[in-house]
């Protein structure tokens, strides 16, 4: 369990720059060349290769050289514990939205039991007249 918590924190870090989610969503059209995926950032390579070593620690890009060129891929799998995590903690907001509102409406009904117990202050009472 730690070490999915460590691996999910990897997976947030890495998706909180700019660059490298640019980088993820590139990678979702296929796979791309280092040179292809640098070409549109205007910076160093050897910053951009920062970018990739830290998206491949993530687990989110697997890399592998042939020749002089190295070509990424998006792993799945990194994708899909961010998205597990996510909807545990939707199933968690909506459990708490529901009790809110359970506890919303109990509120109302007791209102409205109550204004309906009270004498209208439009109708004459007994022994008014």
């Amino acid at each position: 369990m730690a070490n999915q918590l460590s691996r999910l924190d990897q997976v947030f870090s890495a998706l909180a720059d700019p660059t490298r989610r640019a980088i993820v969503m590139r990678l979702c059209a296929g796979e791309a060349s280092v040179g292809e995926l640098a070409d549109p950032f205007d910076m160093a390579l050897p910053s951009f290769m920062k970018h990739i070593h830290v998206l491949e620690t993530s687990g989110l890009v697997l890399s592998e050289k042939s020749g002089r060129v190295r070509t990424c891929r998006l792993s799945p799998d990194a994708l899909i514990s961010a998205e597990d995590w996510f909807q545990q903690q939707r199933a968690v907001w909506e459990m708490r939205l529901d009790r809110f509102e359970a506890y919303v409406m109990k509120l109302k009904k007791a209102k409205e039991r109550a204004a309906a117990k009270r004498p209208s202050r439009t109708t004459k009472r007994k022994g008014s007249e």
